[in-house]
C-alpha cells in the first residue's frame, strides 16, 4: 500500500471516531434546549390600607343652661306686665296688665330659645379614615415552550430568554448553585 493511501486511511478513521464521539456526546450529555414560544409577565395586585388624618374646623351649639327658657319668660312678663299697666284704667288696667304680662312672658320666652340656638362655638377636631393604596408587583412569568414538536407552558421566576435548557428530557426550571 501507498504511504498517502494509510494516512488518508488513518485520518478519515480518526475523522469518522471523531464525528461519531462528537454525535455521541450532543445526544447523550450535550446541552438540549426547548424553544420559547410566549413569555407573559405574571403580576399580583397588593392593597396595603393606611390611616389619612386631617384637621376639620367643626361649630358646635353650647349647651343650654336655661331647657325651658324659664329666665326669659319670667322677665318678658314682668316687662310685659308693666307695659301693659302703663295702659287703661280701672279693670281695663289690671287687664291689659295681666295680657301684657301673657304676650311679654311669651315674646321673653321666644327672644331666649332664639338667642339660645344662635349661642355656638367653634373648634378643631381630627378626623381619620382610611384608604388603600394599590400597587403592582411581578411574582413571575408564565412562559409557553416547544420540546420534542409538543408545546407546554410553565411559570418561572426569571425570563428564560428564547430557550430553556433540558437535561435528561426535563426542563431545567432552577439555577443550579456551582
Amino acid at each position: 500500500m501507498n504511504k498517502s493511501m494509510i494516512v488518508g486511511a488513518v485520518l478519515g478513521a480518526v475523522a469518522v471516531t471523531a464525528g461519531g464521539a462528537v454525535a455521541t456526546y450532543s445526544l447523550v450529555g450535550g446541552p438540549e434546549y426547548a424553544e420559547v414560544l410566549a413569555v407573559k409577565p405574571v403580576n399580583e395586585t397588593i392593597k396595603t390600607p393606611r390611616e389619612v388624618c386631617q384637621d376639620v374646623t367643626v361649630t358646635r351649639q353650647r349647651p343650654v343652661k336655661d331647657q325651658h327658657q324659664i329666665a326669659g319668660t319670667a322677665i318678658g312678663a314682668v316687662v310685659g306686665g308693666l307695659l301693659g299697666n302703663q295702659v287703661g284704667g280701672g279693670n281695663g288696667k289690671k287687664l291689659a296688665t295681666v295680657a301684657g304680662a301673657v304676650g311679654g312672658g311669651y315674646a321673653g320666652n321666644k327672644v331666649q330659645e332664639n338667642m339660645q340656638s344662635r349661642d355656638t362655638y367653634t373648634t378643631t377636631e381630627t378626623r381619620c379614615n382610611t384608604v388603600t393604596d394599590t400597587s403592582e408587583k411581578l411574582v413571575g412569568y408564565d412562559v409557553k415552550y416547544e420540546l420534542d414538536g409538543k408545546v407546554g407552558q410553565v411559570r418561572m421566576e426569571s425570563d428564560p430568554g428564547s430557550q430553556i435548557p433540558v437535561k435528561d428530557g426535563k426542563l431545567v426550571l432552577a439555577k443550579s448553585a456551582d
